[in-house]
């Protein structure tokens, strides 16, 4: 065998330059490795359908590998880690056979240069920068290294004894969540990718799915609705003055909607001489949802149903509110407004940081006004006048005031038991009483 000797006695023979040829092959295919994990683990299910669609090569392979991820990840990274070890692990023998026990600082220096930085490192970042090309690239050989029965056998082996250890139910990780998608919309809209109004409504389309009725729906105060007894013609008049297209009839109270009474029925019925009888002669059924249902499951009963409006119940069984169509929509592409509406004043900002809003706005939607501190947000109150009630555990007076999480809350404008309007400013800290500076002029020296 043909060898280099030293003065020490080391040498560097044909075995050392074989092994460093394996550790360049390991070298390559850990780098290879790295980048596979990289690009699969960013490449979503609907992205892989999308270049199926674009029909790109490798793209049929890559949608099955991310269909199943959580078995395909393992034997890479168990693949990626053998390929690492064992060129270490060779970089060490090559290294103590040439330099002796200099070849510990030599092989450390090595694998931190060349395998952390070119091997692992290089491909990472690439296949961050390129993970759509990478992806496509690393399909295919990562379909077969999957298929290979022995290192498939030993990784679902080894996740075996993992299981032992760590016993508990497989977790498999949703490829995108609410936070993610907002977060690509907020992305794409900053580099003008979409349009802000675009990326309003991909927020709002997010929340639709968690939104209930009791968010969206009419309060009972402010529902219009009449007496089953009331003639045809007091009835008309009433929609007239309000531009409602829909009515509810109620029979002994509010809590016993006995039916809904149509604005065109009710001119049907007064053009064929109907005007002096009761509108139960005109009147329809009714319908009813519970104020904790999804307005996405509701929206859709809406559509099957073909109708536009429902009565929302409490867990008692009382009359809560109304919900129409349009208040659904309107959480999808904001207020909706005709020449009926009465337009609500917007929020009002002072000059000194001080907020007016209406008492029917949301608790969260203020808190994305506030620049500071947020209100706190519970079960019992939806609205900023709701927490008000809450905080002050009676009906308020116009001025009566009361202070949360250093917030000051005013009820600048009472109607009746409602609160119309509330001022929202910071409260002032408390001077330190032992500040000499805040002390009173009698104290002695």
């Amino acid at each position: 065998m043909i060898a280099a000797l030293d003065s020490s006695g080391h040498h560097f023979g044909v075995g050392d330059i074989v092994l460093l040829a394996v550790v360049v092959a390991l070298i390559i295919a850990t780098g290879y490795l790295a980048m596979a994990e990289t690009a699969l683990t960013r490449t979503s299910k609907v992205k892989a359908v999308t270049l199926v669609e674009e029909k790109r090569r490798g793209a049929a392979t890559l949608l099955r590998l991310v269909e199943r991820i959580d078995r395909v990840l393992p034997v890479v990274l168990f693949a990626l880690e053998l390929c690492t070890l064992v060129a270490a692990t060779l970089v060490g023998v090559v290294a103590a056979d040439t330099f002796g026990p200099l070849g510990v600082v030599v092989a450390t220096v090595f694998e931190v240069i060349v395998i952390f930085v070119l091997a692992e490192l290089a491909p990472k970042s690439w296949a961050v920068q390129h993970t759509e090309k990478a992806a496509l690239r690393a399909a295919p050989v990562i379909r077969l290294l999957v298929a290979a029965a022995p290192l498939g056998w030993i990784t679902r082996a080894l996740i075996g004894v993992t299981k032992l250890i760590l016993p508990g139910r497989n977790m498999k990780v949703p490829y995108t969540s609410d936070e993610m998608l907002r977060a690509l919309a907020d992305e794409a809209a900053n580099e003008e990718v979409i349009e802000k109004e675009e990326r309003i409504l991909i927020h709002s389309i997010i929340d639709f799915g968690d939104t209930v009725v009791r968010d969206v729906m009419v309060p009972r105060p402010d529902m219009v609705a009449v007496e089953v007894n009331t003639l045809i013609s007091e009835v008309s008049e009433i929609v007239i003055r309000q531009g409602y297209s829909r009515i509810p009839v109620y029979g002994t109270g509010i809590d016993d909607i006995v039916g809904m009474v149509y604005a065109k029925d009710l001119m049907r019925a007064e053009h064929e001489g109907f005007s002096g009888q009761s509108v139960t002669s005109v009147m329809r059924d009714a319908r009813f949802t519970p104020e904790s249902k999804r307005v996405s499951e509701l929206m859709r009963e809406m559509q099957a149903g073909k109708f536009h409006m429902s009565i929302v119940v409490d867990e008692f069984g009382g009359t809560a509110g109304l919900v129409t169509l349009e208040d659904l929509l309107e959480e999808l592409v904001g207020e909706i407004t005709d020449e009926y509406d009465v337009e609500q004043a917007p929020p009002e900002r002072l000059s000194d940081g001080t907020l007016i809003v209406n008492a029917r706005m949301p608790v969260d939607e203020v808190n994305e006004l506030l620049e500071s501190s947020e209100l706190p947000e519970g079960e019992d109150w939806d609205t900023v006048g709701g927490l008000l009630y809450s905080l002050l555990g009676h009906v308020p007076i116009e001025g009566e005031e009361a202070e949360v999480d250093g917030r000051r809350l005013v009820a600048e404008r009472v109607v009746g038991r409602r609160i119309g309007r509330v001022r929202i400013s910071a409260v002032a800290p408390a001077p330190d009483a032992g500040d000499p500076g805040e002390q009173g002029t009698d104290l002695q020296p």
